[in-house]
Order: structure tokens, then C-alpha cells, then sequence
């Protein structure tokens, strides 16, 4: 499967933050996120990997208990069932991966 970058499948998920399903297989699921400057992702937890890359921005990203502010380049991995939150601390693109696939993020 081929995914094309475009507008299409834009979904608002909180205040100032947006998702888009870029591509998907049998096994793992890539989403871009656009977060404002501000915008907060509150902590949560599903049964979910999620591996990420900062494309653009500063986030303040929080898995369990431990806390680290991410400049474009660095990237993370959350296993399934860990608590996470972020903070945009700038307008930010984040590109993620999760596994298995989020039934819920597809178009």
C-alpha cells in the first residue's frame, strides 16, 4: 500500500490537536499529528505500542513517570497499557506508529 500526502482525512481529535492516517498494513498504522502551541494531549493509556518522531516543534512528552522535553529528531516508543501526556511547547508535527492497528484511526 502507497499513501499520498493531502488534506484528505484531516480529523480535529482535542482543542488545537489534529491526526491523519497516512498509511496502514495488516500489522501497524502510521498517523501524522499537528499540535498548536499549547495544546495539550492529557494522559491516558491503550493497549497499543506507539513509536514516534518529532518532525517539527517542541513537545514535553510524558511516558509513565518520566518526563522529557523533544526537539525535531528525537523519537520514542511507548509500550501498551503505559500512561502518556504531551504539551505542545511550540506548534509541532509528530509522526507515530502504532501496533497493532488502531481500529480507530482508520479512515
Amino acid at each position: 500500500m502507497f499513501g499520498k500526502h493531502n488534506a484528505v482525512g484531516i480529523i480535529p481529535m482535542l482543542p488545537g490537536i489534529t491526526r491523519q492516517t497516512l498509511v496502514y498494513g495488516p500489522q501497524t498504522l502510521m498517523t501524522e499529528f499537528r499540535l498548536e502551541r499549547d495544546s495539550v494531549l492529557p494522559r491516558h493509556a491503550h493497549p497499543h505500542e506507539q513509536t514516534g518522531y518529532l518532525v517539527a516543534g517542541r513537545l514535553r512528552l510524558t511516558i509513565g513517570d518520566e518526563t522529557r522535553d523533544l526537539e525535531p529528531g528525537d523519537s520514542w516508543c511507548i509500550p501498551g497499557d503505559v500512561a502518556h501526556s504531551a504539551v505542545a511547547l511550540e506548534e509541532s508535527v509528530a509522526v507515530e506508529v502504532f501496533a497493532p492497528v488502531r481500529e480507530d484511526y482508520l479512515p
